[in-house]
């Protein structure tokens, strides 16, 4: 397969660059989801408009990364589902949602994975782990009060996507993330239990709480079974990230 990007996901999906003949995976574009840049979606929305047209032209299946995030599913009654309607409630959101549908519309054959919060080495600065363990060094950590995240390790991601391409699914949409809602706060202990650091911490206006579904996910890829999704995954998560991340860090 063809991957277009170099960033962190892209540098992980590698490994499977020699696997799944004719699929373009498009691993790049916008992956903040605090992101508002309208010139940056602008960018990501002219890139797919660009493999789009390409795959048409050669029959190949795009891979299209999209988002289970609070932006996407944050407004929705129950746990996240790929089969319902949902009503974004970010400009990140809204973004990657016209992209699926602009997919949708084409006539491409397509898959679009909304991801989870992708925990790993080489993660860039601006997402949450590593922007809470520097804000943490600092002595100080903000909170957005009652927030939740699921995390997954990109690990298990790289095995989830090698899956589904191998089972030649075809305009599909699937959450891949590991269906557990983890408070901020509890991540924060962890962090401060794995390495010594304590730090202050200061609460902002209420987070977002929202649970993905992984029904779809499941069913399509039984392995997820043995990748230890429950309750305590975000710790073993938590662990591999800290123990890369943080010298200090202790198992």
């Amino acid at each position: 397969m063809d991957i277009v990007g170099n960033g962190f996901l892209a540098r992980h999906l590698r490994s499977l660059a020699g696997r799944h003949g004719r699929t373009l995976v498009l691993a790049a574009g916008v992956s903040w989801a605090a992101h508002t840049s309208p010139a940056d979606f602008a960018r990501e929305a002219a890139l797919v408009e660009e493999k789009i047209a390409a795959c048409l032209a050669s029959g190949e299946r795009l891979v299209f990364f999209s988002t289970a995030s609070t932006g996407m599913y944050g407004k929705v009654d129950g746990p996240g589902r790929e089969d319902r309607p949902v009503v974004p409630c970010t400009p990140y959101g809204t973004h990657k949602l016209a992209l699926e549908k602009r997919l949708e519309a084409s006539g491409v054959d397509y898959l679009a994975l909304r991801l989870g919060h992708l925990v790993g080495p080489g993660q860039p600065p601006h997402q949450l782990l590593p922007t809470l363990v520097r804000q943490m060094r600092t002595g100080t950590v903000h909170v957005h009060r009652g927030a939740t995240r699921d995390l997954i390790d990109i690990d298990d991601v790289v095995t989830i996507v090698d899956r589904l391409l191998g089972a030649g699914l075809s305009r599909e949409k699937v959450n891949v993330a590991s269906g557990n809602a983890v408070p901020i706060e509890r991540i924060i202990d962890h962090i401060e239990e794995r390495t010594g650091l304590a730090a202050r911490r200061v609460y902002r206006d209420r987070g977002g709480h929202h649970t993905i579904s992984t029904d779809k996910l499941r069913a399509l890829v039984p392995e997820t079974e043995a990748m230890g999704f429950g309750p305590s995954y975000h710790r073993r998560v938590l662990d591999a990230f800290l123990t890369a991340a943080v010298p200090t860090a202790t198992p």
